[in-house]
């Protein structure tokens, strides 16, 4: 096998097929990359997995010289690709030895036998799901992961999306328990109504990868019993399903308010920003007060270390509402709503909060409230008091 390569082309391939290595398998073929000929002479394809993920893309600016495939390992031969000190350099294979050509510098290194590699699955069995540009693809997998936990958790489905394709539109949606997360997108077609559920891991890879191509790219997406492909022109994506059933989410969901808040997001998340600085070395827990009056009262403290205080104007309707969160989930939930307000639903001191787009339904955020407990009333309240007699002496002093 003899390749002649542009670097800054392969390259763009070559770093989509590595993320999904795992350099550390035991299994030597996983922590390389398969290379063999595309059916066109100036590409080849490479393939990865580490077995949960799997990633196969047509490469553009390789002139393939002699035929063959090989597996090049990543960490040798990735490096020495990345490194070579002329924009265009040749690659020679023979019986396990790889060889690197660039101007009068060569560079010799081991590679790894193609049959020993496994066999990736091919989605020409797999069912459509569905059709949607790549931006919207990204934007809901970005907004309805963002409740799922970031490492691998029991039940499974509390590290994983559910993906559903209802009434015309992909919904992503997850939880970890305390909060839920759940985004629209309209898609261009869509196969039978279904759902899957695909690990944060993947789904974390896939989101790269979206962010390389073209935001109109229409990406095509398989289904089967055990695996999820994402069809991106010559580039093909695909993630093992979680063995998991998704909780109904749609029991919980409680169009009702007792009260209800427009402000300023920018503000209100600097504003917590500040709080958090506070508290989150103790119990991230901030504290809100609000009433028809129009003014929102955050608060935040620590034992030992101090407190911080908060006031905001806001249009709120409904009854008075004392309430407590916590400060990293709802700035989770604040800086994923963008625009310039933030609308937010309470149903009492215990009941969930929603945060969502005013007059438009593509994202809500579902959290659930801290309980306070007898002592945490308590210590409030004793610091509600000093702190509005603090303010009673300052406007005396002033006087």
């Amino acid at each position: 096998m003899k390749l002649e390569i542009t670097k800054q082309e392969f390259m763009k391939s070559w770093q989509i097929a590595e993320r999904t290595v795992n350099p550390r398998s035991t299994i030597t073929s996983l922590t390389g990359i398969l290379c063999r000929p595309a059916t066109v002479e100036t590409a080849v394809l490479l393939e990865a997995t580490d077995l949960k993920t799997s990633v196969t893309c047509v490469v553009e600016g390789v002139r393939v010289i002699e035929e063959g495939e090989t597996v090049f390992p990543v960490r040798i031969a990735g490096e020495l690709f990345k490194k070579a000190p002329t924009d265009v350099f040749t690659v020679t294979i023979g019986e396990g030895t790889g060889y690197i050509t660039a101007g009068r510098n060569r560079y010799r290194f081991s590679t790894y036998a193609s049959k020993d590699f496994p066999k990736l699955p091919r989605a020409d069995a797999a069912t459509p799901f569905c059709d949607i540009p790549a931006l919207d693809l990204s934007r809901a997998l970005t907004e309805g992961s963002i409740a799922a936990t970031v490492t691998d958790e029991f039940p499974k489905y509390l590290s994983a999306c559910m993906l559903k394709v209802k009434e015309g539109r992909l919904l992503v949606v997850s939880t970890d328990g305390k909060r839920l997360s759940l985004a629209k997108a309209g898609v261009l077609a869509s196969g039978e109504e279904t759902d899957v559920l695909l690990p944060m891991s993947g789904l974390k890879e896939l989101m790269r990868i979206l962010s390389t191509i073209d935001p109109e790219f229409p990406v095509r997406i398989l289904v089967d019993d055990s695996l999820v492909f994402f069809q991106m022109g010559s580039l093909e994506f695909s993630v093992r399903r979680v063995e998991s059933s998704f909780p109904n989410y749609e029991k919980i969901l409680n169009p009702d308010s007792t009260t209800t808040m427009e402000i300023d997001r920018t503000a209100v998340i600097a504003a917590l920003e500040r709080i958090d600085v506070m508290v989150r070395e103790y119990n991230r827990m901030v504290v809100f007060k609000m009433d028809a009056s129009g003014e929102l009262h955050m608060s935040g403290r620590a034992p030992e270390i101090g407190e911080a205080r908060e006031i905001m104007e806001a249009g709120i309707t409904g009854e008075y509402i004392r309430i407590a969160f916590n400060v990293g989930f709802l700035l989770d939930g604040l800086k994923a709503l963008q625009g310039e307000k933030a609308y937010m639903r309470f149903n009492g001191p215990l009941g969930q909060v929603c945060l969502v787009r005013q007059g438009e339904d593509s994202f809500l955020y579902m959290l659930m409230p801290i309980k306070l407990t007898e002592t945490d009333v308590a210590e409030i309240e004793e610091s509600d008091g000093a702190a509005a007699s603090g303010e009673a002496e300052e406007g005396d002093d002033a006087e």
